[in-house]
């Protein structure tokens, strides 16, 4: 992110008001633009120079190419290192990375080994964008991510085929309804690893906490509550990113396999549907989901540990709020 530039003055979270959902909207919208994929080492590269010069004095003010500088970074580095984060793996190829195992994961009939396939394929996805973008304050060991990465695809490949299997056994509802709920247990099965998932992944930050900053932006230290807070939101909100996509697209294509659409016509074309289907639902509704946490909180000082009671700012007033920085 810009944010990994260096310089004194600091830089406009977002040219859109982040405190309002549809400013997140829009922001939301910016970074995960599949677009920006197209920049190459050369224009991030040259989108940092620029933002260097702006909070270093060179130039006084945004302009238009600042803020299309700050969008560049935002969608390709790491907040922490700096670092280009590798390509498959940036907020900008979330879509696309995501499109081939969700298509996967959404294919109507799949045995028991296409559905483990497809969970672990999953799984591994999700384990290496949460490490390239992972908070580097409490990076997690080999051995960690390794357990994690255990952990969440045994949860996800055991919920898939324990519905898999109970789901045909369900007594007192219809075909259409069995069918209707088959189609959702890759939803169910997804939603649950993610939740774990992060958990794991950020056990860490659980553990020592994560820092707090006043509003001049000075760090007051770790709070644990502060990040049971942020750790508790972000799995929210992987639940509430992939309900749409999980549950949409296929929930549509069960209606267009009963119509004129789908019926009589070639498996290939089905394949190709429901990979539309996925890729459309993405890109409209990620930024929404996106959006429904801000990145940015801020918690009342009295609902925080006790050594953050009686904080004085630069002013000599007291410290009645902390914010902190959610992750993702």
């Amino acid at each position: 992110m810009a944010s990994s530039v260096s310089g004194p003055v600091p830089l406009p979270a977002s040219r859109y008001d982040l405190s309002t959902y549809l400013g997140r909207v829009r922001h939301c919208a910016e970074i995960s633009d599949p677009t920006m994929l197209l920049n190459t080492t050369k224009d991030i590269e040259t989108a940092k120079m620029k933002v260097w010069d702006y909070k270093n004095g060179v130039i006084p003010k945004m302009t238009e190419e600042l803020w299309k500088a700050k969008k560049v970074l935002d969608s390709s580095v790491h907040p922490d290192t700096g670092e280009t984060v590798v390509l498959p793996f940036r907020m900008s190829s979330c879509v696309l990375s995501n499109l081939v195992v969700t298509a996967g994961m959404l294919t109507p009939g799949l045995g028991t080994a296409g559905t483990l396939f497809w969970q672990i394929a999953n799984q591994s996805l999700n384990v290496a964008i949460n490490t390239a973008n992972s908070n580097k304050s409490h990076p997690l060991t080999t051995k960690q991510i390794a357990t994690n990465y255990t952990w969440a695809v045994g949860a996800s490949c055991s919920v898939a085929l324990g519905l898999n299997a109970l789901v045909p056994k369900l007594k007192n509802i219809s075909p259409s309804t069995k069918t209707v709920l088959t189609r959702l247990v890759p939803f169910a099965a997804v939603a649950s690893a993610g939740i774990l998932n992060v958990f794991l992944m950020r056990s860490e930050e659980i553990r020592k906490g994560i820092s707090v900053f006043d509003a001049d932006g000075k760090d007051r230290g770790n709070s644990k509550i502060a990040a049971w807070y942020a750790v508790g939101e972000t799995a929210a909100s992987r639940v509430i990113n992939s309900t749409p996509i999980m549950v949409v697209p296929p929930l549509i294509l069960v209606r267009l396999q009963k119509s004129k659409f789908l019926r009589g016509k070639p498996k290939s074309f089905e394949v190709l549907t429901n990979i539309g289907l996925i890729f459309v639902t993405s890109l409209a509704v990620l930024p929404f989901a996106l959006a429904v946490f801000p990145q940015r909180q801020a918690l009342a000082v009295s609902s925080l540990e006790p050594k953050f009671q009686g904080l004085k700012d630069k002013n000599g007033n007291e410290v009645t709020q902390l914010e902190f920085n959610r992750g993702i």
